[in-house]
């Protein structure tokens, strides 16, 4: 029984590391020789790595993120241990993320990261959230509000589907994702929302604009 809680306090710990890495910050500074929280909102997360380093960058920073958590909500099978749930991992690595270790116990908004989880918990969910969230962004074109709606439509999904313990997470999540977006709620309310240079709103605004 102790070898097994020293093995989830093992993998806690490296889930939590995992989460830490900044990977905005490091490709920024590795490839661009930029610190991005220098620049545009200051955010480490994709939305702002795309904004201040172009389309490359912001989708190698996604992908990184979206692996920190997936790998974490792995980790059970990679130490072939099954005594808690693997979305507590998932967990330890997105307050990894938002907390991190290496950039001060600052960190980005978790939207990335915990997409990893739900990749990792069920890829189904995840296919149906980027769905969601790439259509929404298409036609608003806000990354923050597309990330908002989509994981509050997946937070239904879990408690339709019964998967409790997923969904309550999932609202713990959609709560916290909400908090970690009220100035990004503030623009949008006001109109005027960092866009994406592309999408249905985007186009419309600009030609409006044009007039």
């Amino acid at each position: 029984m102790d070898s097994n809680i020293g093995q989830v306090v093992v993998m806690l710990i490296l889930a939590y590391l995992l989460g830490s890495i900044p990977s905005g910050v490091w490709v920024g500074k590795l490839f661009f020789h930029k610190d991005i929280r220098q620049f545009g909102s200051g955010n480490i997360g994709t939305t702002n790595t795309y904004r201040v380093l172009g389309p490359i960058a912001g989708t190698l920073v996604m992908i990184l993120d979206i692996a920190k958590g997936s790998i974490a909500t792995m980790l059970p099978v990679f130490f072939h241990s099954y005594t808690i749930s693997p979305l507590v991992f998932g967990i330890a690595a997105i307050l990894g993320h938002t907390f991190s270790i290496f950039d001060h116990f600052k960190g980005g908004k978790a939207v990335a990261t915990s997409a990893g989880m739900l990749l990792a918990y069920r890829p189904e969910l995840f296919l149906i959230a980027a769905g969601i969230w790439i259509s929404l962004i298409f036609i608003t074109s806000m990354v923050s509000l597309a990330s908002m709606i989509a994981f509050s439509i997946i937070t239904i999904i879990a408690f339709a589907m019964q998967e409790h313990l997923l969904a309550i997470l999932a609202l713990v999540l959609t709560i916290f994702i909400f908090y970690r977006h009220k100035t990004n709620i503030k623009r949008i309310l006001a109109g005027n929302e960092n866009l994406v240079p592309f999408g249905l709103y985007y186009w419309w605004r600009n030609r409006n604009q044009q007039k």
